[in-house]
């Protein structure tokens, strides 16, 4: 994967989206109307973290690469390189899926 020209800021992650199959369990094609948005992502770039009240960097607990889950309705999404792309803050992740 070519790399990501974008840094986050603060808290911010940018991730992927991963696309549910297009096909059910009984074979069924799904339209792109019918499918549930992406709940899962793997992490592009992620920002720096904020800072606390002395001013030091509160590292993030998610990482590049890292495969996370959201809540279905989270993130700005924006198109870099072509590719639909999801910006939310570390406290709308739920977890990391592993």
């Amino acid at each position: 994967m070519a790399k990501i020209s974008f840094k986050p800021l603060g808290s911010r992650v940018l991730v992927e989206p991963i696309e549910q199959e297009e096909l059910t369990a009984g074979g069924i094609i799904l339209p792109e109307t019918a499918k549930e948005k992406p709940q899962q992502a793997k992490v592009l770039a992620t920002g720096p973290g904020d800072r606390n009240d002395e001013g030091e960097r509160i590292a993030l607990d998610v990482k590049v690469g890292d495969v996370v889950l959201f809540a279905k309705y989270s993130g700005t999404e924006v198109k870099i390189d072509g590719k639909k792309l999801l910006i939310m803050r570390e406290s709308d992740l739920l977890g990391i899926v592993g």
